[in-house]
């Protein structure tokens, strides 16, 4: 999908994720996975790019697991099977990454075992994928901060999805109370 990032994430919020970091263990075999969730146009991707960089660590971005406009729920299943369980396994991931454009299947993606996994998105830290995670963070915004954010950022392209999108999340989000199980919570409100 799209991976574009406006500003460098704040300094503050990589270095409130990279303390919390230091003090976890990591769930994912030896690696530490650092899921960075919320809803669209929260800032997640800008967040999850700045750590890292600072950590020199890989990125899972969920816009490649989603199968579809429709598929938020389905990805889940897909991070935990493709990426997370053979992590844990110490076995080298490989994830099939959906093409947006001929709306099916496309490349595969590998990741190797490390001592730190980025994966950020909407439902990276949702049901079966959060004990894997050694640091679940959530990233928020006000709802027309974050339309106004994603439409800037995907343009027409996502402009008639917004609402359709918005719905997903906020049933997936209200069912596993995502929010409430996250070990650090920031908000990139007026950024």
């Amino acid at each position: 999908m799209w991976f574009q990032v406006a500003a460098p994430a704040d300094p503050g919020h990589v270095d409130a994720v990279l303390a919390a970091l230091r003090a976890a263990t990591p769930r994912c075999g030896a690696t530490a996975v650092v899921a960075v969730d919320g809803p669209s146009g929260a800032g997640k991707t800008t967040l999850a790019l700045g750590v890292a960089k600072a950590l020199g660590c890989p990125v899972v971005h969920m816009d490649e697991l989603y199968p579809g406009w429709d598929g938020l729920a389905d990805a889940v299943p897909l991070l935990v099977g493709q990426v997370l369980e053979p992590l844990a396994r110490g076995e080298r991931a490989r994830y099939r990454v959906w093409d947006w454009a001929a709306h099916g299947w496309g490349e595969v993606r590998h990741v190797d075992p490390g001592p730190v996994l980025v994966v950020e998105g909407c439902g990276a830290s949702v049901g079966a994928a959060r004990r894997f995670a050694a640091v679940r963070v959530w990233v928020e915004a006000p709802r027309a901060e974050r339309r106004r954010r994603a439409l800037e950022r995907d343009g027409e392209t996502y402009a008639p999805h917004w609402e359709r999108w918005a719905a997903q999340e906020d049933a997936v989000f209200a069912a596993d109370r995502t929010r409430e199980h996250a070990d650090l919570v920031l908000s990139t409100e007026g950024r």
